[in-house]
């Protein structure tokens, strides 16, 4: 089959891999029909996350058709259409039971940070992903969701990750209505906690980003207000004064260990590596935030650690709330607000690809270039 694979930091390519096949009896095999691009893919396409192989194949946002069933999955069949979260959960253990689907421990029992991940380096469990023909779908009864007759693939797609992540960053965040949010980062995840939030209640809601182009989408997609960090003496201050010398009651991280801002840890940790990429906005939401407010974390940070002022947090007595974003529980919910029109999945889709145009479409999504905001790939078709 044809797959994207790793060639090294700031190199992909598209070449000939052996086909997946049926490893254990609860694996399906699927024809994938769309995989996205996600932002967090770009860390593992600039070398920033631990053991990343060459020739391991990235995409954790897929659809697919099921072509082989294993001998105990009950639940599917094959030509099923499915969209399938980006954590790879068991169902049976200690946190599958709690609904932490994102920290399963026996999709990635060789590691504590995270479940298994479909494309994300061995420190996920080492499983190839959907940026190709065909992809293997473990525990294929507990993970992947039926699509419904009547929608199309791109509608459903982001059920498996950006949706679900920008819900629960939003709901981290505690909004019970008419609180004021500030969402660090607007791309997809940032784009979904905007939506989400005012699907919560929000009063007030406010994207920073620094890209205009970016900025300009968020406020036609999610109807919110928006700040330029770059346009602005101190962007924690001009916050702060935003809401009455306080700061909001939530701020989202949406960005994660590539954040522009500051060089100091753009220097420690995307050059030096001396700390797992730049924190510049968990910084910010900390010192942004009022006093007793909430902090959401759902960028992307690998281990082990980052310089982070602490101390402020505990002193302002914030509550800061991270993790994974735990897909599978979600997905029902969510797949409900885009049948009854809440919220448009796929109209943050700027660009699509043939598989074989992968590399271009990662370095256009990594440069921020002509307008992309999120980038779908079609393994058996052409854009």
């Amino acid at each position: 089959m044809r797959a994207l694979t790793y060639q090294g930091p700031y190199r992909v390519q598209v070449e000939q891999k052996p086909d997946p096949r049926i490893e254990h009896p609860q694996d399906v095999v699927l024809k994938v029909t769309r995989a996205a691009i996600c932002g967090s893919d770009l860390h593992l396409l600039h070398g920033l996350v631990p053991d990343t192989r060459v020739g391991c194949t990235f995409g954790h946002e897929f659809t697919g058709v099921v072509e082989e069933v294993g001998k105990e999955v009950a639940q599917l069949k094959k030509g099923d259409r499915v969209v399938v979260p980006f954590n790879i959960s068991c169902g049976t253990c200690f946190y599958c039971q709690r609904g932490l689907t994102g920290n399963c421990e026996n999709s990635n029992p060789g590691s504590d940070v995270a479940s298994g991940v479909y494309g994300y380096s061995h420190t996920t469990g080492g499983f190839d992903g959907g940026q190709a023909e065909y992809v293997r779908v473990p525990f294929a009864d507990v993970g992947p969701m039926k699509i419904p007759d009547d929608m199309d693939d791109e509608s459903v797609l982001f059920l498996s990750d950006i949706l679900p992540t920008g819900y629960q960053a939003a709901e981290m965040g505690e909004i019970k209505g008419g609180e004021t949010v500030v969402v660090f980062g607007a791309g997809p995840v940032g784009l979904f906690a905007m939506k989400s939030a005012w699907l919560m209640g929000a009063g007030r809601v406010v994207a920073v980003d620094h890209v205009p182009y970016r900025l300009e989408f968020a406020r036609k997609f999610a109807n919110v207000e928006t700040v330029n960090f770059k346009e602005v003496g101190d962007i924690v201050l001009h916050l702060k004064e935003m809401f009455d010398g306080r700061g909001p009651d939530v701020c989202i991280d949406a960005v994660g260990m590539e954040a522009e801002g500051s060089r100091a840890h753009r220097v420690l940790g995307l050059g030096l590596k001396l700390e797992a990429g730049a924190p510049t906005v968990i910084e910010w939401c900390i010192n942004t935030v009022r006093k007793g407010g909430n902090v959401s974390i759902i960028g992307v940070y690998g281990p082990p650690w980052n310089f982070v002022p602490i101390g402020t947090a505990m002193n302002k007595g914030l509550t800061l709330r991270m993790n994974q974003a735990n897909t599978r529980r979600y997905m029902p919910h969510l797949l409900e607000h885009i049948q009854k029109g809440r919220i448009d999945a796929k109209g943050i889709i700027t660009h699509r690809f043939p598989l074989e145009q992968a590399p271009d479409a990662y370095h256009l999504f990594a440069q921020k270039r002509d307008g992309c905001v999120k980038c779908v790939l079609m393994p058996h078709g052409h854009a």
